[in-house]
C-alpha cells in the first residue's frame, strides 16, 4: 500500500496552519446552479446556515421580480402591461436606473432593452441582474466572522469576507479562480488569486451568440471572452459584456470610468 510521503518535523520550524473548514450549498436558481462556498471557523453552525438561507432566498426573490421565463414575474407583468411601474418591487425601477447609467458610461455598448422573440426591443435588465443579485446575496454572507465565501452564479464569481479577515498575509484565506479558454473549454487559460472581489466572463464559448450589440442591432458570435474583475460582480459582468460587445470607445469609456476594474480579452 503506498501513502503520502511525510517530511519529519524540524526543530524550530512551526507547523503549517491547518487548512480551514470548507463547506458549500447549491440551488437551481434563475435558470442555472448558484452555489455558495463558506471557508473558515464553524462553517456547519447555525449562523452559517442562516446566512446561505438568506443568500438564498435573496437570490430567488430577484427571479421572482426580474425572470423573462416566470409570466409572474414583475418584470413580465409590467411588459405586458398589467401593472404600472409603481406597482411593481421598487427594485424594478433602481434596474431602469442602473442600466441606464450603465448605457452611458459603456458609451451605449452595454443596453437593457433586448430582442424579444417577437422580434422587437423590450426592457430587459437580465444582463445585470446576476451580478446584481449576487452582490446583494452576498450581504449576509459578509456579516459571518472569520468566514470567507465565495458565491458561484454560473460562471461569474463574487468572493468576500467579515471585514475583519485580513485580505493578505498568512491568515488571509485565498481563492483561486480558473478563467476558462474560451476556444478550447478544457483548457484553464489563466488562474487568478483573490481574498475579496468579483470575476465576470462574458463571450460567446458557452451560450453561443446570445450577447446584442445595441449599434448594430444584432447578436454577437465571434469566438472569445472578455473577463473583468473588480469589486463589484454587478458592474464586472456590465463591463464585460459591454467590452465584448462594444468597440474602441467602450474600452476608452473603460479605462477612464472604470478604475478599480481590469479586463481581460481572451
Amino acid at each position: 500500500m503506498s501513502r503520502p510521503a511525510t517530511r519529519p518535523r524540524q526543530p524550530g520550524v512551526p507547523d503549517p496552519a491547518p487548512a480551514p473548514a470548507r463547506r458549500a450549498w447549491v440551488e437551481q436558481i434563475m435558470g442555472m446552479p448558484i452555489s455558495i462556498h463558506l471557508r473558515g471557523d464553524d462553517v456547519d453552525g447555525l449562523a452559517a446556515q442562516e446566512a446561505v438561507a438568506s443568500a438564498f432566498r435573496i437570490l430567488r426573490e430577484m427571479d421572482s421580480i426580474f425572470s423573462t421565463y416566470r409570466d409572474d414575474s414583475d418584470l413580465m407583468r409590467l411588459r405586458r402591461e398589467e401593472v404600472q411601474l409603481s406597482q411593481c418591487s421598487p427594485l424594478v425601477e433602481e434596474a431602469l436606473r442602473l442600466g441606464q447609467e450603465a448605457e452611458v458610461l459603456t458609451e451605449g455598448a452595454f443596453t437593457t432593452l433586448l430582442p424579444t422573440g417577437d422580434g422587437d426591443l423590450a426592457f430587459d435588465p437580465t444582463g445585470l441582474v446576476k451580478g446584481w443579485a449576487v452582490d446583494r446575496a452576498s450581504v449576509p454572507l459578509s456579516a459571518l466572522e472569520r468566514i470567507s465565501f465565495c458565491i458561484n452564479a454560473g460562471g461569474d464569481i463574487l468572493i468576500g469576507a467579515h471585514p475583519d479577515m485580513p485580505a493578505d498575509g498568512p491568515e488571509a484565506i485565498v481563492w483561486r479562480v480558473g478563467i476558462e479558454d474560451p476556444l478550447d473549454r478544457q483548457r484553464i487559460a489563466n488562474t487568478l488569486t483573490l481574498t475579496r472581489g468579483a470575476v465576470a466572463t462574458s463571450g460567446t464559448a458557452a451560450r453561443g451568440a446570445h450577447l446584442y450589440d445595441p449599434a448594430s442591432g444584432e447578436l454577437v458570435g465571434r469566438p472569445g471572452s472578455v473577463t473583468v474583475t473588480g469589486p463589484t460582480l454587478l458592474w464586472a459582468d456590465i463591463w464585460a459584456t459591454a467590452l465584448f460587445v462594444g468597440s474602441e470607445r467602450t474600452s476608452e469609456a473603460f479605462a477612464t470610468h472604470a478604475t478599480d476594474y481590469l479586463s481581460t480579452a481572451l
